[in-house]
């Protein structure tokens, strides 16, 4: 059992990183990344962004355009524990989360995780699985732990959830509980590339494809001490207060606006932001980068009209800078 699967949520003090080493490690995995992944370098760094401030990310598009193998190139440039769970209508929550097995020889129960034991872990197509099995991840995506008859046991450290969902047969899916969806950091969509980034893609993958030969460039450690650089990053009062504003312009414009976890989620990934623009201190263009892809799932608008993007960008054109 390696490290990265044995590391679990606690106490455990460490050294951040310098501003510099985290901008230089983000790079890194981005261009990493880019050996298997091509034309998505913003889609990249939100993914990063996320990891790094603690969070959970959705990748919602239609099949095919690579949202499986992006998470995968994620989780291969970092010497992590990498699992995936395959939703399906059938899955039940003790296959997402593990199950106490009776052990014939000792006599007791003994419990045997599931997928979700993992640093990163994909949710594959996790609007397949009916509302019972989804609510599964919820306390493993807020609490990082698990609770299997009575008993909690803690989730692996990092731990991120990287979903995907297909955006086509809705008639054969389940839509995502507005509790869960208000647990995922980011809700990106990754678009079909142009004919540029296609040929590149086609003559990359004619022989081996370069995921069967990409190699870690970062640790677990380095995600931690990254992480640590992150929670570091100064958020003044008028930044954090023009994020407040901006929420309450999304309370007061929809039928359900930002929660208070959303402005959290905004903080959290602009000091993120921050660090990947080499600063320790937040700035409201950190801000006004993350909004879109951290907000505009967790808007419900009055009207079908509207969507929660049209809101989220309302809110930075209606909200002045002081």
């Amino acid at each position: 059992m390696t490290d990265a699967e044995t590391t679990t949520h606690g106490p455990t003090e460490r050294t951040a990183l310098p501003v510099e080493e985290t901008a230089d490690l983000v790079e890194r995995i981005s261009e990493n990344v880019e050996r298997v992944i091509i034309g998505q370098r913003d889609a990249i760094e939100h993914i990063l962004v996320a990891l790094l401030a603690q969070g959970h990310l959705l990748l919602e598009d239609v099949p095919g355009v690579g949202k499986t193998m992006l998470a995968r190139s994620i989780a291969r440039s970092v010497d992590c524990s990498f699992t995936r769970i395959q939703f399906t209508p059938d899955l039940l929550p003790s296959d997402v989360t593990g199950v106490n097995v009776f052990n014939q020889q000792t006599r007791e129960f003994e419990f045997q995780s599931g997928p979700v034991f993992g640093n990163v872990v994909l949710g594959d197509e996790i609007n397949r699985a009916p509302p019972k099995t989804q609510s599964a991840l919820l306390e493993a995506m807020e609490e990082s732990q698990v609770t299997v008859d009575g008993t909690t046991h803690p989730l692996p450290n990092p731990f991120t959830v990287i979903a995907t969902q297909n955006d086509v047969e809705l008639s054969r899916t389940y839509e995502l509980p507005v509790a869960e969806i208000d647990r995922f950091m980011k809700k990106l969509h990754l678009g079909y590339p142009n004919e540029t980034d296609e040929t590149e893609l086609l003559g990359r993958v004619s022989n081996r494809h370069p995921i069967e030969t990409l190699e870690p460039v970062a640790t677990t450690e380095d995600v931690l001490r990254a992480r640590e650089t992150v929670a570091d990053v100064e958020v003044s009062e008028p930044v954090r207060s023009y994020i407040s504003q901006l929420a309450a312009y999304t309370r007061n414009n929809a039928e359900l606006g930002v929660s208070p976890r959303g402005s959290i989620a905004l903080v959290r990934t602009s000091q993120a932001r921050a660090v990947l623009d080499g600063r320790d201190y937040v700035v409201p263009d950190d801000v006004q980068s993350e909004l879109p892809s951290v907000w505009s799932h967790r808007i419900h608008p009055e009207t079908g009209s509207e969507t929660g993007l049209d809101i989220a960008r309302a809110a930075l054109e209606a909200v002045a800078v002081e």
